[in-house]
């Protein structure tokens, strides 16, 4: 088998540098080990294409999100785009569902392309022959239009919680998962089962890069769509296939 992968490896050009522009600590390790871990797959054993990361504090990304301002959040990612395109990275991604809504401020001046994860994810559930998806992640992100315009572009249909659910989810990805607490599965599995029962939905988006630390397909009531690592293979591909 390694000398499957070795070889695999060994037929692949030199693959493209990623840059990830980070936000949040748990959800850009997640995307970061992914890539560095899974690489093997396509490279070989202990393989993957370069990596940089650059992040500005979430505190410093808060600011502007508290007072709704997206194009100030836009210049911060566009502040980390053009410092990771200097020391060499050709394409970027973004570990982090909701400042995706700020991507359409910065998008146009942006030194590299962008792989937009709301896409990915679209992509992947049409792919898996899903038709109608509900979604979990941030207040912001769940009240915005990041997942439903890539959803509809797919012919795919998209069902948001509840406000009451909104807010508690948003409670726990702010004050526990982004801290590294893991405690609210619970909560989770009554979300998502309500998703399934009374909505109809046969799939969820795990549209919050911390989600996928507690929640996974064995403890879903629904098959997930992990938006993590997700943008991390994709990365991956387009590294590789480039």
């Amino acid at each position: 088998m390694a000398d499957m992968i070795a070889s695999v490896g060994d037929n692949i050009g030199m693959p493209q540098h990623i840059g990830i522009v980070a936000c949040s600590a748990e959800g850009a390790a997640l995307c970061y080990r992914t890539i560095c871990i899974e690489g093997a797959a396509l490279l070989g054993p202990h393989d993957h294409p370069e990596v940089s990361m650059h992040t500005h504090s979430l505190g410093e990304y808060m600011k502007p999100i508290y007072r709704n301002d997206w194009a100030a959040v836009g210049e911060l990612m566009l502040d980390s785009a053009h410092k990771l395109a200097s020391i060499g990275a050709e394409f970027l991604i973004c570990p982090d569902n909701t400042i995706h809504q700020a991507l359409p401020y910065i998008e146009s001046r942006s030194p590299k392309p962008w792989l937009h994860i709301a896409g990915v994810v679209a992509s992947e559930a049409k792919a898996r022959g899903f038709r109608r998806i509900g979604l979990t992640g941030t207040r912001w992100l769940t009240d915005s239009d990041v997942y439903p315009v890539k959803i509809a572009e797919n012919g795919l249909e998209l069902v948001r919680p509840t406000v009451e659910e909104r807010d508690e989810i948003n409670r726990i990805i702010m004050d526990e998962l982004v801290y590294g607490v893991f405690e609210a599965v619970a909560y989770f599995q009554q979300v998502i089962g309500r998703l399934k029962e009374d909505e109809g939905c046969d799939a969820v988006i795990l549209g919050c890069t911390e989600i996928p630390l507690i929640m996974n397909d064995g403890s879903s009531p629904l098959p997930t769509l992990d938006s993590t690592r997700l943008l991390a293979r994709a990365a991956l591909r387009r590294a590789v296939q480039a």
